[in-house]
């Protein structure tokens, strides 16, 4: 099989930091190679100079036996290489259409009968659909990927590396892009997966590429390895999967939600009836389909969007419709990890340390912001929580998804809450990260934290919590202990099954 692409002595520096050293390798046509490294490991550097966004300072690409230099992605474009971000790179209020051709043409006559028919046989050639009309914030997150990879194949790509494909897509979405990366793979493409899952890239590369600390470590023929040695080569050392469950006797009840109802802007019901409590010392994992009210449930708790009725108790008092400033000022400690990191998390162009008195640079007097204190505590989530950066003054937005969680994480616990929210705490994180949160997690239960975890690993969610509540199409399906339940049943149960129906199989 002939290489498509050869890598050798590829580095990259960021000032002092070393992003990538000396990585060598070659891919082949035809195959589907996963990326795995740990966060910071310099795999999203190495693509970024693959795709034309990055140059290399030392080292050499070859593509298909001749060397190439890039001044930028439409040179890697127009070698045949497309990259599709994590944070897709579209134009909300255009169609489909209009974002795949966006840039291709000049001049004032373009013919779109004839640019339609070509973007459909690309679709037909891999087996893609979507509709071409469709505004882009009309779509769901899988539509977007969908017309981003049509995209770069319209423009003539046959190596695309994707970022995090995953990472915010539902159980059967995944299979759907799998199916279209098998078809790509048949029709000739090599493709380039970023990701921490391993079971997903079990699944569907044909080999591995480890990197550690920025440099290669070694190419695994996915069908002769396993999740355990993929973890032990990518940390350097043995790693144990295990999530520990903590137990802690009951406590009090801190919050009791009462028949919350949400609405959106159309008067659609995001949010129906929901009910349930939570006590000290208790992990919550909610459970659901991308899109079943998660995301409305954890930002109406924290006073980021009103209910429409229902009720809100925290220690005996309302919090309904109050806002989060006002949350704060009534003395509720709560701390909210919200999905979107940088979108409502954290403000990306802004460094480490303002990112870090967002919560509280109001209560400051004065003229000037006293940054002193945000520095202290910068120094120490970097030790505490292993967060690679070239410093506590560097933009946010520049540094791997996984620092920025943890920045994210490290300064919602600093607050000492009494309350803890997270959606998707671990999004992007790899396996030994995702641990150190799991840990910090048990840390707040022992300190009878009431913690409300939202996530979409089912495993996770069986091991971690005490309790899963499931949502479905805003409505509460079932709200089970984690010790007695299994994955079937919460698939069920986010199917729109309830538990009573469940519960009644059985017994019938």
């Amino acid at each position: 099989m002939d290489t498509i692409i050869e890598v050798r002595d590829l580095e990259k520096h960021f000032g002092s930091v070393v992003a990538n050293k000396n990585i060598s390798f070659k891919l082949k046509q035809n195959k589907v190679y996963a990326l795995l490294g740990e966060n910071g490991a310099g795999k999203s550097t190495l693509m970024n100079m693959l795709s034309g966004i990055y140059k290399p300072d030392k080292g050499e690409i070859f593509l298909k036996g001749e060397k190439i230099i890039f001044s930028s992605p439409k040179d890697a474009i127009k070698n045949g290489i497309g990259m599709i971000h994590q944070h897709f790179k579209l134009v909300e209020n255009k169609s489909a259409l209009d974002n795949i051709i966006l840039g291709q043409y000049n001049g004032f006559f373009v013919n779109r009968k004839k640019i339609r028919e070509k973007v459909m046989g690309v679709c037909e050639e891999f087996g893609l659909s979507i509709d071409l009309d469709k505004n882009i914030e009309d779509m769901s997150i899988s539509e977007k990927q969908t017309t981003e990879i049509i995209k770069v194949l319209y423009r003539g790509s046959k190596i695309l590396i994707l970022d995090e494909p995953t990472a915010v897509l539902t159980p059967q979405e995944i299979t759907n892009l799998f199916r279209i990366m098998n078809n790509m793979r048949e029709k000739g493409c090599t493709l380039i997966i970023i990701t921490h899952k391993l079971h997903e890239i079990l699944e569907i590369s044909d080999e591995v590429i480890i990197m550690r600390k920025g440099q290669f470590i070694e190419d695994v023929i996915t069908s002769e390895t396993n999740e355990k040695e993929l973890t032990d080569l990518m940390v350097g050392e043995s790693v144990d999967l295990k999530i520990e469950r903590v137990v802690v006797p009951d406590g009090r009840e801190i919050l009791h939600v009462k028949d919350l109802v949400v609405e959106d802007r159309d008067r659609i019901k995001k949010l129906n009836g929901v009910s349930f409590h939570l006590r000290e010392g208790e992990v919550l994992g909610v459970a659901g389909l991308a899109g079943s009210g998660q995301k409305e449930l954890c930002e109406t708790l924290n006073g980021v969007i009103k209910a429409t009725s229902g009720d809100i108790i925290y220690e005996g008092d309302s919090l309904k419709n109050k806002t989060p400033r006002e949350i704060i000022e009534k003395g509720v400690s709560m701390s909210f990890i919200p999905e979107d990191r940088l979108g409502m998390g954290l403000i990306a162009p802004m460094s480490m340390t303002d990112n870090l008195i967002l919560k509280n640079y109001y209560k400051q007097t004065g003229l000037y912001l006293d940054r002193k204190d945000a520095v202290i505590q910068g120094e120490r989530l970097i030790r505490d929580l292993q967060i690679k950066t070239p410093g506590i003054h560097h933009p946010v937005k520049q540094l791997s998804g996984g620092n920025i969680q943890k920045i994210l994480l490290g300064r919602e616990l600093d607050t000492h809450p009494h309350l803890l929210i997270t959606a998707y705490a671990t999004r992007g994180l790899d396996v030994q990260s995702s641990h150190l949160i799991y840990d910090e997690i048990n840390k707040q239960k022992q300190n009878n934290v009431g913690v409300i975890y939202v996530g979409e690993d089912l495993d996770v969610l069986l091991e971690l919590s005490d309790r899963i509540m499931v949502l479905c199409d805003g409505e509460i399906t079932g709200i089970v202990d984690a010790t007695a339940t299994d994955r079937e049943e919460l698939g069920f149960l986010m199917g729109g099954k309830k538990l009573e129906e469940i519960e009644g199989a059985k017994h019938g």
